[in-house]
């Protein structure tokens, strides 16, 4: 029987680390005892009990004495409340994507332009039309692969573009994955011309994937909204799907422009 002690290598090393480690494995697993979040991250359990003390005390972390288990602190509220005004999310700009979802019938995505990130910072789906996975909150994975990256990356200037891809492997996910470098930029010029973006069984076989832009008055990006569905969603309403998505993201881009950042 493996043993933490025997997974040492595979433990993180240094505080911070190994404090998001307990923070992850809490949050993966709900409510968690020292015993499974040593099992789960690979630090000793000595350690595990230290460092949960110090997330306690700094919040980050209650424990549940009746249960013997830890669970994820308040503060950590603070801190996802804060990323989520710094992202700015107006609330037309939801229901416009929710609206969207419900229209198509696809599970529907905003993803905004961050630094030099796109990152998903909202998903509107529902058990008949199922996100991406694990395209959720946070993710920004892969642009070369996925529709909205795609938008992302075509409005780069060349420079910038340039550096992100020179020297970078562009990591296959499936056999249409586009990972030749000079193909790829040929096909972001095309869709900084038409400012949508297919994605066509790149990050998933089976699955298609369509983003629009969402630009600001000086044509600066946004950020872009997104649907993916099983390809044969998609026969014979192809166009159906682009005006929607691009009605989507001209709505989206009005939001923004307004200003109505509402909660």
């Amino acid at each position: 029987m493996t043993t933490t002690q025997d997974r040492g290598d595979e433990a993180p090393t240094g505080q911070i680390a190994r404090a998001l480690a307990v923070l992850e494995a809490v949050a993966a697993g709900g409510s968690s005892t020292a015993r499974t979040i040593a099992d789960a991250t690979a630090i000793p359990l000595p350690t595990v009990y230290r460092i949960a003390q110090e997330l306690i005390r700094a919040g980050y972390l209650v424990h549940l004495r009746d249960e013997q288990r830890f669970a994820l602190g308040y503060q950590l509220h603070l801190l996802a409340v804060g990323l989520h005004e710094d992202l700015g999310i107006p609330r037309a700009v939801r229901e416009e994507v929710h609206a969207m979802h419900r229209d198509l019938g696809m599970a529907s995505y905003l993803a905004i332009h961050r630094g030099t990130d796109f990152v998903v910072v909202h998903v509107s789906d529902s058990p008949q039309s199922p996100r991406l996975s694990p395209m959720g909150f946070g993710f920004h994975e892969s642009p070369h692969a996925t529709a909205f990256g795609k938008v992302g990356l075509s409005a780069l200037g060349l420079e910038e573009r340039d550096a992100y891809l020179d020297g970078r492997v562009l990591r296959a996910h499936t056999p249409n994955t586009l990972t030749d470098a000079l193909e790829l930029r040929r096909q972001l010029e095309e869709i900084a011309e038409r400012g949508i973006a297919w994605e066509h069984e790149e990050f998933r076989a089976g699955t298609d994937c369509l983003a629009a832009s969402i630009k600001a008055d000086d044509g600066m990006l946004i950020g872009s909204v997104a649907v993916s569905a099983p390809v044969t969603a998609y026969a014979g309403r192809v166009r159906h799907v682009e005006d929607r998505v691009r009605a989507c993201a001209s709505r989206a881009g009005r939001a923004y422009r307004l200003g109505a950042h509402h909660a």
